[in-house]
């Protein structure tokens, strides 16, 4: 047997078990470790191979980074009240932003993995079966002892909507730079990367300084407006930034009233770097950078059965689009905007009925 098919071979087994040791492909290819190794430093001279790990690239994976959590909402039966105790039901599900982006791509039928942290503890193993479940690749994920699993606890009114949310993500600090620098074959490997803000500020900052070298686009979601402050200063390697109004008026540290003021704000965090912004304003619709000018699409109709999960479906909604006509933000954003109202009308925070087929069907007038 030639070297070469000895290494196609190889290559067959790699991309098989990315995670197979060069000791494990010597006894396979009834080769030496020197011979293996040889043939492992070919393939990725040749780009095949992504350093560590044996990574491939595949430009319609997506990497998620961020948090994973458990779920927790309560609905009352009647009309809130205020500083006195009111019959609820409660219900636990699996989420957090990342977590529900990759579960949402993943129903899209697009391949994805997630890296975040989990503890050693009932939550964390759930955590992880239930994405398992989905299809999302955890490979690489961090197992965290002594730390909690990360919660979401939600409070929402009769009709559905948010009142108060309380997070304990403490965990996700675990999420280091050093740790986003081990993972880097991973990134390499994706056609997209999203992170939520869950991430330390200084890991941020990471994902964007590699995004600016490798050329592999970065999406970055907000979480919350506390959690801007881990938005750095300057944006370079950040392809798309989506975030809520509330959230870019706390990067902006004013209110933003009109669409001028909005437009002002974008400017701001495209001078900072972003190339693009999605600016999400609930029921009424989204605003999104067409180069330096603002395009505003409204909201589709949808019957509010639960809120919860309805801004991370169309954050995978975009990237979804994104990956396969990446020039078309327009677009993007009414298919986000497609899969928002789909989950809005269920009581699951990844909806059933969401569908590749669904969001293909979305169009635009442009």
């Amino acid at each position: 047997m030639t070297d070469l098919s000895r290494k196609e071979q190889l290559y067959e087994l790699i991309r098989a078990n990315p995670f197979i040791s060069q000791q494990e492909l010597a006894e396979q290819l009834a080769l030496s470790r020197s011979a293996v190794a040889g043939h492992i430093a070919s393939l990725i001279r040749e780009r095949r191979l992504l350093g560590r790990a044996y990574v491939l690239r595949n430009e319609r994976t997506v990497l998620c980074i961020g948090a994973a959590c458990l779920d927790r909402k309560l609905r009352p039966h009647a009309p809130l009240q205020l500083a006195t105790s009111n019959p609820a039901c409660a219900e636990e599900s699996f989420g957090g932003v990342a977590s529900n982006i990759a579960a949402n791509l993943s129903q899209l039928g697009l391949p994805c993995s997630l890296l975040t942290a989990l503890g050693d503890d009932s939550s964390g193993r759930a955590l992880r079966a239930q994405a398992e479940a989905f299809g999302i690749g955890m490979e690489g994920s961090l197992q965290v002892n002594g730390i909690g699993s990360g919660t979401y606890t939600a409070v929402l009114d009769a009709s559905g909507e948010m009142v108060v949310a309380l997070a304990d993500m403490a965990i996700f600090d675990q999420l280091t730079p050093g740790w986003v620098a081990s993972r880097q074959p991973q990134r390499n490997a994706a056609g997209m990367v999203v992170a939520d803000l869950n991430l330390p500020l200084e890991s941020v900052a990471m994902l964007m300084a590699d995004a600016h070298a490798s050329g592999v686009p970065l999406v970055v979601v907000a979480v919350s407006q506390p959690k801007m402050a881990r938005l750095p200063k300057k944006l370079h390697g950040l392809s798309l930034l989506i975030l809520n109004r509330g959230e870019l008026e706390t990067r902006a540290g004013r209110a933003l009233p009109t669409e001028a003021d909005v437009q002002a704000a974008c400017h701001a965090l495209q001078a900072d770097g972003a190339r693009d912004i999605i600016v999400t304003c609930g029921a009424s619709g989204v605003y999104h950078t067409l180069g330096q000018a603002l395009h505003w699409l409204p909201a589709h109709d949808a019957k509010v059965v639960d809120v919860t999960g309805a801004g991370d479906a169309f954050s995978a909604a975009v990237c979804w689009s994104l990956l396969q006509e990446p020039e078309q933000l327009t677009l993007a954003c009414e298919r986000g905007l497609k899969a928002a109202s789909i989950t809005l009308a269920s009581p699951h925070t990844v909806s059933p009925e969401l569908s590749a087929d669904l969001l293909a069907a979305a169009h635009t007038e442009e």
